[in-house]
């Protein structure tokens, strides 16, 4: 007569491998991939197992970096960009190499100094058909890009727009030493008020005024 095979037990936690780093469901963790020329992959632990012979394997959903994904990397995305996908999958615990942290691209804009395991989120994408959620987003400047994190920008006094230095005849050397910027169209308009802050460092900061939104 066969035996029955024992159940499996969920675990609270998992140690890395070779270190003192604890792993925790929720937490974002590093994975080894098979070709070792590539980059870990990035994945959000759902659940953690153990079976009776201590094999500990993790349920994950996995995040695809924008060149992964169906319609390859674009100029808006940015280098620690990640996409949360609806792709879950088991894998061996032991293939964990390390955690990362995947802020939310507001949370991301806001950090004086990015680690290497910081990376940011703002969409969610289906694996088989491609789509994002959301599919609108913000865009900017002349060229109706949404924002890159890793370039400069400049906002306009007037509009509160953000330009790339490029798109308005500067350099990124000249953009840095501003002070003040008005776009071409805001310096046509004697009647402009000033406003007294100064303006922000990024799109990504408090207080800007919402652009106008266009489908990816």
């Amino acid at each position: 007569m066969a035996k029955t095979r024992p159940g499996k037990r969920d675990l609270d936690s998992y140690t890395i491998r070779g270190t003192n780093k604890i792993v925790r469901v929720g937490d974002c963790v590093l994975m080894r991939p098979s070709d070792t020329s590539k980059p870990p992959y990035v994945a959000r632990v759902e659940k953690i197992e153990s079976d009776s012979r201590n094999n500990v394997k993790v349920r994950v959903r996995w995040y695809y970096r924008p060149e992964e994904s169906i319609g390859g990397r674009r100029q808006f995305h940015g280098a620690k960009e990640l996409f949360l996908s609806d792709h879950y999958d088991i894998q061996s615990a032991h293939t964990i190499e390390g955690k990362c942290v995947v802020h939310s691209f507001k949370n991301y804009t806001k950090l004086e100094n990015v680690g290497a395991e910081d990376y940011y989120c703002r969409f969610e994408y289906k694996a088989a058909t491609g789509a994002f959620t959301p599919d609108r987003v913000a865009v900017y400047c002349k060229c109706e890009m949404p924002y890159n994190p890793d370039d400069l920008m400049v906002q306009c006094e007037g509009c509160k727009d953000w330009y790339h230095p490029a798109c308005v005849g500067m350099t990124i050397e000249e953009a840095k030493k501003l002070d003040h910027f008005v776009c071409s169209e805001c310096s046509s308009d004697d009647d402009m008020k000033k406003p007294q802050a100064t303006f922000p460092v990024s799109p990504g900061s408090d207080g800007k005024v919402e652009p106008k939104r266009r489908k990816r």
